[in-house]
């Protein structure tokens, strides 16, 4: 019955997840355009791809947003999450605040940010409307920081995530060992850095796995928020994906993008995870 009960499922995932994969890998062969062309034309797409200029440069922004996005979410969340394990009032409150902008999409949350950082609109306008006339805040169309707000509003929606991940690491760890550590005389700093942050090992090879996912497919917050400008600023892999796959009709070239966004996860996470199971157990 379990097998019966679970195979509608397990079917339905074949198909629509690696079987699209393994479409988009053929696609990827093929020197298709507007239409899907079935005519093997061996790695010209990647040839192509890896001589286009804005790639290189969506691959530039990646790393900036991806290691800023990354690295800025794991401290705040773990920060919030230490904040919150200190038993504090209305921490029922103040957890749901923190973990609110997740229950919001990044299309919500790229064009709120949108709104708040346009300087004709947002935050310039209000400091200036109180009387700081030269007050300036106009990285939103800043070709040299845009890609910054970008980060702003992807710490600002997934760092409450982080947070509820690591506040459930620390509640899970057993208060009598830190109770010991205190008797012998251990100040709260090292206990923090020789018994909390070692317990929580699992939470951040989790948290790590989740932000480095969103980082790497991150599409329709940059779509919202903008739109992949100034220029090509924050031009991300995805966008290019659909930008060549679907408005200049280069499916073949979007398809070869999107199996490199695939090698590239695939990359970064399987040393992960294999570093992770090897990783002794102990009872």
């Amino acid at each position: 019955m379990p097998r019966i009960a679970l195979s509608p499922s397990i079917v339905i995932m074949l198909l629509f997840i690696y079987g699209y994969m393994l479409w988009t890998v053929v696609l990827s062969l093929t020197p298709s355009r507007l239409l899907p062309r079935y005519e093997y034309a061996g790695l010209s797409q990647y040839v192509a791809l890896f001589a286009n200029e804005r790639w290189w440069l969506s691959l530039k922004n990646l790393l900036i947003f991806g290691s800023l996005f990354v690295g800025l979410c794991l401290l705040m969340g773990l920060l919030l999450a230490i904040f919150l394990d200190q038993k504090v009032r209305a921490e029922g409150a103040i957890r749901a605040i923190y973990m609110y902008p997740m229950a919001l999409s990044f299309i919500v949350t790229g064009t709120a940010w949108r709104w708040m950082l346009n300087p004709d609109l947002g935050l310039q306008r209000v400091v200036r409307d109180l009387g700081w006339s030269h007050f300036s805040f106009d990285w939103l169309v800043d070709p040299d920081r845009a890609i910054y707000t970008v980060v702003i509003a992807a710490v600002w929606q997934s760092s409450g995530f982080v947070m509820a991940l690591f506040l459930a690491g620390l509640r899970g760890i057993d208060e009598s060992i830190i109770h010991a550590a205190r008797v012998d005389g251990a100040s709260m700093p090292m206990i923090y850095r020789r018994i909390i942050l070692p317990s929580l090992r699992p939470v951040f090879f989790s948290s790590l796995m989740i932000l480095m996912h969103i980082a790497i497919k991150s599409f329709d917050l940059v779509v919202a928020l903008t739109n992949g400008g100034p220029g090509l600023s924050t031009d991300l892999p995805a966008v290019f994906m659909y930008t060549f796959a679907f408005t200049r009709n280069q499916i073949g070239l979007g398809a070869a993008s999107a199996v490199m966004m695939l090698a590239t996860v695939a990359a970064v996470l399987v040393p992960l995870i294999y570093s992770e199971l090897r990783r002794p157990v102990h009872g």
